[in-house]
């Protein structure tokens, strides 16, 4: 599959107007929602390895040596340069991430977040402050390092067990949140892209973002950017095929079997592949 440009990654204000992103009921939107950032934040499902954001969010785990799914096909993607780098970070905690080069893959760096493992028996609060913190320091991480655009997989919620829409609206509430933050600084991230590759997260995040980023009221002019080129609508891009075949690592089983230990603290897992 060829590298897929900024310019062709569907912005929010476009997937409203071409009703592939419904409003939200006014009775459900979240607090103090905004459309300002909608043009800087996009949706779309297809392999986040094609890409050619200047950052993506790999969903590692705390060794960073890759591993099955969205992990592993980007190690995979990205070839052995990649995983060399990873060996030299010394793993990463849960809730944090850390920055490489991106090897042979499209964009300009890899962001290495490691989400929480969902326990259901757990009080949610401290693996949704932990899911959270993926995302803010994954953006941290991209500014401080010159990255204008980045482009995050649905942390969490393949093998972690991390439920679809919780997760999302985690992810949703924290990118909004960091966002609120950057324009108050006078700072903008260029584009913020939540990228799906299983039909059960997109329509969450399909669901979620209404509720956080409505579409702009063409009589309001307060509350989106004006004359500003920036904001300006793209061409309309062809969106991707629906990815019909799961990422995986050659030589890798179709799935791994996660064992959730109790004894390990803070959503750390011990991994183990079929036997």
């Amino acid at each position: 599959m060829p590298p897929r440009p900024l310019t062709d990654i569907p912005t929010l204000p476009l997937l409203y107007k071409l009703s592939h992103l419904q409003p939200a009921d006014p009775s459900t939107l979240a607090a103090n929602p905004t459309s300002t950032h909608t043009p800087h934040v996009s949706l779309i499902r297809t392999d986040i390895t094609t890409l050619a954001t200047a950052a993506i969010v790999n969903a590692a785990n705390t060794s960073l040596l890759g591993g099955g799914g969205v992990d592993g096909a980007i190690h995979s993607a990205a070839g052995p340069t990649l995983l060399d780098e990873c060996r030299a970070l010394n793993g990463c905690a849960t809730g944090d991430a850390k920055i490489t080069n991106a090897g042979d893959l499209p964009c300009q760096k890899v962001i290495h977040a490691v989400g929480p493992v969902f326990y259901r028996e757990r009080p949610e609060a401290p693996q949704a402050a932990l899911l959270a913190s993926c995302y803010t320091r994954s953006l941290d991480l991209a500014v401080e390092h010159g990255c204008k655009s980045v482009a995050f997989a649905a942390l969490s919620t393949g093998v972690y067990g991390y439920p679809s829409g919780k997760a999302a609206e985690t992810a949703v509430r924290a990118v909004k949140g960091w966002m609120d933050e950057e324009m108050k600084r006078g700072r903008r991230m260029e584009r913020v892209v939540f990228c799906c590759f299983l039909e059960k997260d997109m329509k969450a995040y399909q669901a979620v973002l209404p509720r956080y980023f409505p579409p702009a009221d063409p009589t309001s002019e307060t509350d989106h950017d004006s004359g500003n080129e920036a904001d300006a609508e793209p061409p309309t891009p062809k969106l991707p095929d629906v990815p019909t075949q799961a990422p995986t690592e050659p030589g890798q089983p179709e799935a791994k079997r996660v064992k959730l230990d109790d004894r390990v603290g803070d959503g750390e897992v011990i991994e183990k592949k079929d036997e």
